[in-house]
């Protein structure tokens, strides 16, 4: 297994040559329906979802970021059919997330404007990594905790915070906003950086093995690399291979990731 490399390929084909039970953590955003033609590429989905369980470790966790096209006026629905797939090969769905654009790239005209992606954390079995990132300010700091708990005949009781008081910054919601991906990258739809550093620092520790079987442009194992993580990238495009090293070849480790 060459670590800390992309290979170049069909992740269909190349996953079946992986161990089993060797991936901490995968992000990656595959080509969505026809919004991107991928050099005119496809992929064998229900292939690479049954691959990806079998070499995730127990209690590893893999991000998949997606999103549908509209089609003769409706949403597809692939990404909820998706979803249902690696819920079949046996991932628990951990968490659906909302990459929440701050940019919109086609308006509709008859419905409300689309302006986000799903993130849905699928975990073989209890992840057994969650670092929650707390940079969400917190309107209420310095307060006493205090509110009621409902019981379950659905009565409430007083609740007091017993001397906790609400820190300036609280763990995250599971919405998160990012400019869109970089535009300055020969690639149809890098997601962004930020994105795939902050699943990284989620869900995984240093020295774990991050995997992106669908590594484009090289984002997630740009984060990767910056946060003293192993990686394998896979990508069937050699053009987008060679985009991808070179964004590695400028990158290195973060001094305190």
């Amino acid at each position: 297994m060459n670590v800390n490399s992309i290979i170049t390929g069909d992740s269909a084909d190349i996953l079946k040559t992986l161990d089993a039970d060797c991936i901490d953590l995968t992000v990656t955003s595959p080509p969505y329906d026809n919004l991107r033609t991928y050099n005119g590429f496809v992929f064998d989905f229900e292939t690479i979802a049954r691959e990806l369980y079998r070499v995730t470790k127990p209690g590893g966790v893999v991000v998949w970021v997606v999103g549908d096209a509209t089609i003769n006026g409706s949403e597809t629905g692939t990404s909820f059919r998706q979803a249902l797939y690696f819920m079949g090969c046996g991932f628990n769905l951990h968490d659906t997330m909302i990459y929440q654009k701050l940019t919109l790239s086609f308006p509709d005209s008859n419905r409300y404007y689309q302006g986000f992606e799903y993130m849905f954390v699928f975990g073989k079995q209890e992840p057994k990594t969650f670092n929650a990132l707390q940079d969400r300010k917190n309107k209420s700091e310095g307060a006493d905790v205090h509110g009621k708990d409902r019981n379950p005949d659905g009565s409430r009781k007083e609740r007091t915070g017993l001397g906790n008081i609400i820190k300036k910054y609280g763990t995250r919601f599971n919405v998160w906003e990012y400019a869109n991906g970089g535009r300055n990258i020969d690639h149809p739809a890098p997601f962004p950086e930020a994105l795939a550093r902050d699943h990284i620092l989620s869900w995984s520790n240093p020295g774990d093995l991050i995997l992106d079987c669908f590594a484009g442009s090289g984002t997630t194992l740009k984060a990767a690399k910056q946060l003293k993580r192993d990686y394998i990238g896979i990508e069937i495009s050699a053009e987008y291979v060679t985009i991808a090293e070179k964004r590695l070849l400028a990158t290195t480790p973060a001094l305190f990731a």
